[in-house]
């Protein structure tokens, strides 16, 4: 069936809102209206879309009439702000923020992972975080085969997670401390705390800011958005998210404990043949998954995958992925194009 799709895109001169833009683009995505919106700041900017240009305008209730999908990407404040009104203008809303994934109410969706839960949505989806994302990608075929009891990640998270300010001090921090000057960084950790760090030729072990267990905000979402998606609270989940200095591309030393014994080959099949998974699994060869590699790309990578020495259901794994695709707009997009298939809609 073909009919008009009416898309908007909320956040649409963001990072992550022009990889929406572009991947709708290169999933041949069939909208026949897109409508690009933003704050007042950003309104009136002019976005070519394959040789057409669209004014960017400003977002109210009402630019959300008509519109059957909405992809938001603006912060959670203006997610909370806007999408009961899209909504009720007749809207699919999939957020990427988190205002809406602990929602009982709000399925929180990886469409290789949990596709069903989006028949139970009551006009809006949730887009989970970037690292939780790829995460469940590579671990979500290994726990439906071995049950995973226990997780143990470090996340190695690029510049680009914290948006394209940060990518460009990034860049100018590395200039001033290449060229022998100060930098002057003001964005890392957390924008809003007193003390800041340049990213440059350094690791900054905090991403967003600490709660009272000792654990950021950014760690806590892994373990309860990991829950939620894999349908498991009893998974004992343990994160440490540090921010390193690349561009684009987060990176993931994963390590699982399982209830049942695995055989490593049948690990490397599994992965093999997950959707969405890429493996790069050949050390004699230097064959692994690498974040300046992965840029642009839909799939997750996964590769150093060996037996713990110790644990004997132990195993570990390096996970990658762009984390402005998979782990933001192309995920999203997913979400749509399980709602074409919802109504029918052939491209």
């Amino acid at each position: 069936m073909s009919r008009p799709v009416r898309v908007a895109i909320l956040g649409a001169t963001g990072a992550v809102g022009k990889a929406m833009i572009e991947t709708l683009l290169r999933r041949k995505f069939p909208f026949t209206t897109l409508k690009l919106l933003a704050s007042a700041r950003s309104a009136g900017q002019v976005v070519d879309v394959l040789g057409v240009p669209y004014t960017v305008e400003e977002a109210t209730p009402e630019s959300f009439a008509g519109i059957d999908v909405a992809l938001f990407s603006a912060g959670g404040d203006i997610s909370l702000r806007f999408a009961n009104e899209a909504v009720a203008r007749g809207a699919l809303v999939i957020d990427n923020t988190s205002a809406f994934r602990m929602d009982k109410n709000v399925p929180l969706i990886v469409p290789e992972v949990n596709a069903e839960a989006f028949s139970a949505h009551q006009g809006i989806i949730a887009n989970p975080n970037c690292s939780t994302i790829q995460m469940v990608v590579a671990l979500a075929p290994l726990h439906r085969r071995y049950r995973i009891k226990r997780i143990v990640v470090s996340t190695y998270q690029a510049a680009s997670g914290a948006g394209e300010r940060a990518i460009e001090e990034l860049r100018e921090t590395s200039r001033a401390i290449l060229e022998g000057r100060e930098p002057e960084p003001t964005l890392m950790p957390v924008a809003k705390l007193a003390n800041h760090y340049p990213l440059a030729f350094n690791v900054i072990p905090q991403i967003d800011v600490f709660e009272d267990n000792g654990f950021t905000k950014e760690e806590m979402k892994m373990v309860r958005e990991t829950h939620k998606i894999l349908g498991d609270s009893s998974i004992a989940v343990t994160p440490t998210a540090v921010r390193v200095p690349v561009v684009y591309g987060h990176s993931e030393a994963v390590y699982i404990e399982t209830e049942l014994p695995f055989d490593i080959d049948d690990i490397r099949a599994l992965l093999r043949t997950a959707d969405g998974v890429t493996l790069q699994d050949d050390p004699a060869q230097q064959h692994y998954p690498q974040p300046y590699f992965s840029a642009g790309h839909f799939d997750v990578f996964v590769g150093r995958i060996r037996r713990d020495l110790y644990a004997e259901n132990g195993l570990n794994l390096w996970v990658v992925s762009d984390n402005i695709l998979k782990g933001a707009a192309y995920n999203a997009v997913q979400i749509a194009e399980l709602w074409l298939r919802q109504e029918g809609i052939t491209a």
